[in-house]
């Protein structure tokens, strides 16, 4: 199982989460990065391996209950990044999250969520298709994604031919049969899906159905395990010596 290089025959790979944006340049395999820890940046980093760009919704719209970041900011912040980086896979379209707590937070609905992701990735992609922005599927119950696929499709997106599509608002039911579900009946349409925000108990039932997949667990779990025996700070939530460990434990595992 190839799990750390881009090449397009490794059956998935894992992003490592992370809000380290240093190690870009430290070659430590393919990296998933907020567009929000990135924009903070005057200089960046020249990346030496894969990665992917995460919007920063789900922190816009919990904060906000909207997206602050204009498409005309995400979209020269990604060639930016595309330019000065390099090796970004993947740049996930401004999607509107539709967890319970989120759509209470915007006070919309879910099928408006849906709407709207569409019509973000549409955009994006018609200002810049040399761009490897990515579309995101959105909704609740396994039906909502089934008709956010609809969506893109009456937008004249065939999903089957991108070479990746997130599924979002997963995050918080890693595990659970409905999520399994929903990405096993997504996978079954010729998807290449990613899912964000995965867990442990998560990837063991649905990694035959991803292309990809990426989290930032390490991190959460470092603030309560007692720092590596090589390390001096306190806690490792950030460091990369305890966050690569874990990756490689989770694959063995999975292996």
């Amino acid at each position: 199982m190839t799990q750390y290089a881009s090449d397009p025959e490794a059956e998935w790979t894992f992003f490592l989460g992370t809000h380290e944006v240093s190690w870009l340049a430290r070659g430590v395999g393919p990296l998933f990065i907020s567009h929000r820890r990135l924009a903070r940046r005057s200089r960046l980093p020249r990346a030496s391996g894969p990665w992917a760009l995460d919007s920063g919704g789900f922190t816009e719209l919990r904060l906000h209950g909207r997206w602050l970041t204009s498409v005309d900011e995400y979209l020269k912040a990604t060639r930016r990044y595309t330019e000065k980086v390099g090796w970004l896979q993947f740049a996930f379209s401004m999607d509107w999250m539709c967890d319970p707590a989120i759509i209470k937070r915007t006070g919309l609905t879910v099928r408006e969520h849906q709407r709207r992701t569409v019509a973000n990735f549409a955009e994006l992609r018609a200002r810049a298709p040399d761009l490897p922005f990515a579309p995101v599927l959105q909704g609740w119950r396994l039906a909502d994604y089934a008709r956010c696929v609809e969506l893109y499709h009456a937008a004249g997106f065939d999903l089957a031919l991108e070479p990746r599509v997130g599924v979002g608002s997963i995050c918080s039911r890693q595990g659970t049969p409905e999520v399994e579900d929903i990405l096993h009946s997504l996978a079954s349409r010729g998807l290449a899906l990613h899912a964000f925000g995965v867990k442990n108990r998560g990837l063991p039932g649905c990694i035959d159905a991803l292309a990809s997949a990426d989290s930032t667990a390490w991190s959460f779990q470092a603030r309560f395990d007692a720092p590596l025996a090589s390390c001096r700070h306190k806690r490792c939530s950030s460091c990369i010596e305890y966050a690569v460990r874990w990756r490689d434990r989770l694959l063995a595992e999975l292996d």
